[in-house]
Formats: structure tokens, sequence, C-alpha cells
């Protein structure tokens, strides 16, 4: 136990102390191993254990002893150490501040001394950029008041050539625009003549069609053009009762043939109707604008055309010595027209009354494909078929009746076009009563302002 506590303490010593405090242990390690050896060559027999400790504590003591001593001096040598090291650092730290003042005011200066420089090159460069942009707007300044000199000199020059041939020019149309006018009224005095003519032959038409027997057989007249340019005389009867049992004989029946071998053929009748008064008295409602009155001119002849469709389907119809279908004939295609546009009103007709309505062109079409499509045993076979065959046929030409119903339009804008040019020729008129007593000029710009009124109005 001592000997581990002396090397505790010699550790301590070694660690704490210089190097004349590791040299005073080494001589105290060395004297305390002779006096060991000694004890031991001796014989421990003889010699207390106590003694021994007492030896080796006052041994203990010195060293510690000398151990202080020796840590103090350590301490006062180290601070003295320590502030000589603080006040060189002080003095380098001061003597390092003074080199960088030195070195930034050195730099400051000559910063100073380069932006100085910079300054006066730039005064300089602006200075010279000021001078040559006036040089510039003086040289600018002189070339557009050259250019605008140039300018005003040919503007004057395009003038006076302007003024020349404008004052030819317009002499020269103002001749034209005069005989072009006397043409024109020459021309328009013909075609009043012919409009006249053309009114009077509309108000004969007009007069004919008032009659009402007139106008039946106006339209059977017509159908029975339209059936002879397709078929042959053995092909169609008129007049014949086609309903058995009955004396109502209807206009015109086709002949179709029958596969039956006691019947050669079956009719088809055709029967031409004109409801001229409900399709007027539906045009003046049309004309008045009012629309209840409108809608009920149209209804009313919608009752008229169901009426005769249920007239043929009673009187003509009679399966099998007909087909179970009859056709109404429209003579005019503005009365076709206004029939077809009302879908419902077709497909009640071919529905409850078996009845197909048809107009100049369309049974045209439609007479042409019976004559070229229908064949004996086809006929027989599938008169079911040839209905809605014809149903087809009839929503084709249901467009056709459309561009009809634009083409009455056409002609309606054109009636109103006659007129005003008939309005435009009387002020003509009582302006040409007073040429003679007018100057050209002054005579023209009267006609001009008149005839922009004239449009205006129209």
């Amino acid at each position: 136990m001592y000997k581990r506590r002396i090397c505790y303490k010699y550790v301590e010593f070694l660690i704490g102390g210089g190097f004349v405090q590791t040299l005073m242990v080494v001589l105290l390690s060395l004297t305390l191993l002779i006096q060991i050896i000694a004890f031991f060559k001796k014989g421990s027999t003889n010699i207390d254990l106590n003694q021994f400790k007492i030896m080796f504590d006052n041994l203990q003591n010195k060293l510690e002893g000398t151990f202080r001593d020796e840590m103090s001096k350590n301490r006062e040598e180290n601070n003295k150490l320590s502030f000589q090291n603080r006040q060189e650092m002080s003095q380098n730290i001061k003597n390092m501040s003074d080199t960088i003042n030195q070195q930034i005011n050195s730099i400051s200066n000559l910063q100073k001394d380069q932006l100085d420089l910079v300054l006066k090159q730039l005064l300089e460069l602006l200075k010279t950029n000021s001078e040559g942009l006036e040089r510039i707007r003086q040289s600018v300044e002189n070339k557009l008041q050259q250019i605008q000199e140039d300018n005003n000199k040919k503007l004057e020059e395009m003038r006076a050539t302007v003024d020349e041939k404008l004052h030819n020019t317009l002499e020269r149309r103002l001749g034209e625009s005069f005989k072009n006018i006397s043409e024109r009224l020459e021309a328009l005095y013909k075609q009043l003549g012919e409009m006249q003519s053309l009114n009077s032959g509309i108000n004969d038409l007009k007069r004919a069609l008032t009659n009402v027997k007139t106008r039946g057989i106006w339209g059977e007249i017509q159908l029975a053009n339209i059936i002879e340019e397709i078929f042959t005389r053995d092909q169609y009867d008129v007049n014949v009762a086609t309903k058995k049992g009955s004396r109502d004989v209807v206009e015109f029946a086709i002949k179709l043939p029958s596969k039956d071998d006691t019947k050669k053929y079956i009719y088809l009748p055709i029967d031409a109707k004109f409801p001229q008064e409900d399709y007027q008295r539906l045009l003046d409602a049309q004309d008045l604008g009012d629309k209840e009155v409108v809608d009920a001119a149209r209804k009313q002849l919608e009752a008229r055309i169901k009426g005769e469709a249920k007239s043929i389907f009673e009187k003509y119809i009679d399966p099998p010595n007909t087909t179970d279908f009859a056709i109404m004939f429209l003579p005019t295609e503005s009365l076709f027209a206004e029939v077809v546009r009302n879908t419902g009103l077709i497909e009640t007709l071919q529905r409850e009354y078996k009845v197909i309505i048809t107009g100049p062109t369309t049974i045209t079409a439609l007479l042409n494909s019976l004559q070229m499509g229908f064949r004996t045993l086809a006929i027989e076979k599938r008169s079911s078929e040839v209905w809605q065959i014809l149903g087809a046929i009839k929503t084709e030409f249901g467009k056709f009746a459309e561009i009809l119903e634009k083409t009455q339009k056409k002609l309606q804008e054109a009636s109103n076009s006659i007129e005003n040019a008939t309005k435009k020729t009387r002020t003509i008129e009582r302006k040409l009563k007073k040429v003679e007593e007018l100057p050209i000029e002054e005579s023209k710009n009267i006609i001009d302002i008149e005839l922009e009124d004239e449009e205006e109005t129209a």
C-alpha cells in the first residue's frame, strides 16, 4: 500500500512539476531505493515495521513540502510569463492595427484619385456627346426643312395637275351621266309599257280565278295537261266512278295493272282542288301582319284541305277496285308550299284519309315514278310498299316546296322594286318638264338629290 502511494505521488509530481522537480524526485527515489535495499540486506527481523513507516512518512512529508515549494515557484513563473505574453501580444495587435489603418488610408486615397480620374473622363465624354448630338440635331433640322420644301413644291405641282384632270373628268362625266340618264329613262319607259301589259294579264287572270267554277276548270285543265304528257290515253280514264255502287266520279284515274285475272287494272284516283278563297284570306292576313288573324286563316285553310281529303277518301277510294290511297292535286305552287309546310297536316291526311298532297311539280315526278316503277305483279303484291315510296317522294318534294316559297318571296320583292321604279319615273318626269329652264349643272344636282330621297324613302 505504501509503495502504491509513493508511486501516485511520483506520478503527480511528474505531471505537475518541471525539469528541476523531476530531477529532485529522481534523486529522492534513488535515496529511498538505496535505503530499502539496505533495509532488506540487514534483515528485517531486528527492525520494527513501525519505524519503517515513520521513516517513510518523514520522507513523504519532505517530498510534499518540496512539491509545494516547487509548485508555488512554478505558479509565480507562469504568471510572469503570462503577463509578458499578454504585453507582447497587445503590442503586436497594436502594431498590426496601425499597419492595417495605414494600408486602408492608402487604399482610400488611391480609390479617391481613381474616382476623380473616372469622373473627369465621364465629364469629358458627356461634353463630347453633347457636341455630337447638337451637330446631328442641326443636320436633321436642315434635312427636314429641305424635305418639307421639296414636298411643298411637289404637292403644288400635283394639285395643279389634279385640278386640271378633275375639271376635265368632271365635265366628261357630267355629259356621260346626262346621257346615261336619258338612255335609262328611255329603257324605263319601255319597261313600264311591258309592266302595264303584264298588269293587264294579271288582272285578267285574277278575274278568271275569282269565279269558283272557272278555278275548278283551270285546275282540271292543268292536271289534264300534265297527265297527257306522261301517260297514253289508254293508261287513264276521265270522270270515272271508281267506287263500286257510287255515282261520284273522279276527274282522273290512272290505270295500274292488276294481278286478278278478272281485272286487267285497278284505278289510282287523282282529283284537283283549289280552295282559292281560304288561301287568299290567309295571304291578306299575312299582309296585315296580325298573328291572330293569320293563325285563324291558316286553321280555316287546314280545315278546308281536311274536308276535301275526307271527300276524296269517301267517294273514290275502294280497294281492291282502286289503290288504297288517292292523290289531291293543288294547281299552284304557292298553295302547295303553304299546305306542305304543316307536316302534321300532311301526316294526318296520309294516316286518316290515305290522301297524298301534290303540286304542279311534285305530281309530275310522282306520275313519272309510277309510269317507270310499277309493273303488274309488283302493284298487286306490294301495294303497301307503293304507299311508303310515295311518302318518301312526298318528303323529298317537300324540300322543293320550300324553294318555291322562297321564289315567291323574291317575286314579291321584284314587284316592290318595279313599284319603286314607277315612283322614280314620275319624279323624273316632273323634273324633265323644267330641263329647258335650268342650266345643266343645277339640273344634274336636283335630279341626284331627288333620286337619293326616293331611295331612302323606299
